[in-house]
């Protein structure tokens, strides 16, 4: 599947695979059936035709090569007995870009993220639902380390300064700190660890030390 970036997100304990090249995300429908009942296969779901109906519509939206011809031929055995068809050979007769079934490090049968969503549909409706919040849960991260500012430094000062205030709020306050003084004092996090070892905010200290 070319260079790529590798991430993982876990839904209803099943952990499932996502891989980022470029702009597009790929999810593994292969670890998609580990939750998934009974035996089940990718195959079973892409003989349906409403299946095939589907991406058939989705490489129409987003891939100029796809082969219509080729494509005509699956779908008028699509929901057949007798009809089978692998992804491999689904890729190879249509030149879709939708489905892709990958080897070595990452391998595996995935999915562009709108197929994949759909495919969720086939594990369970509780499935998918969680499938689309874990995975813009992923995003939403991705986006936050991208933005100005931030960085893994930021990020832990500010878990362990809450850590800070809070041990002090229920273990350092002392007896001097009156309960007016403590409820708006941990309004402001930072005033909390002055008052804490020296009974005065920083506003107070600077105006008793001009």
């Amino acid at each position: 599947m070319g260079k790529s970036k590798k991430l993982t997100i876990d839904v209803l304990g099943t952990s499932i695979t996502v891989i980022t090249q470029g702009d597009e995300d790929y999810i593994s429908l292969t670890d998609m059936l580990k939750a998934k009942d009974g035996d089940f296969f990718i195959s079973d779901w892409l003989r349906n035709r409403n299946t095939v109906e589907f991406l058939g519509i989705w490489e129409r939206v987003h891939n100029p090569d796809f082969n219509y011809g080729e494509f005509a031929t699956i779908k008028s055995q699509a929901g057949l007995n007798s009809y089978r068809i692998s992804v491999k050979d689904w890729v190879a007769k249509t030149r879709a870009v939708g489905l892709r079934a990958a080897t070595g490090r990452y391998g595996g049968t995935y999915a562009h993220k709108d197929i994949a969503f759909e495919f969720g549909m086939w594990i369970s409706a509780e499935f998918k639902i969680y499938l689309i919040k874990e995975f813009q849960r992923l995003k939403d991260e991705e986006s936050d380390r991208l933005k100005p500012g931030w960085s893994p430094q930021r990020t832990l000062a500010k878990i362990n300064y809450r850590i800070h205030t809070d041990a002090i709020r229920e273990t350092l306050i002392p007896p001097a700190v009156t309960r007016q003084q403590a409820t708006l004092v941990y309004a402001n996090e930072a005033d909390l660890l002055n008052v804490a070892p020296f009974g005065q905010t920083a506003a107070q200290w600077r105006a008793a030390n001009p």
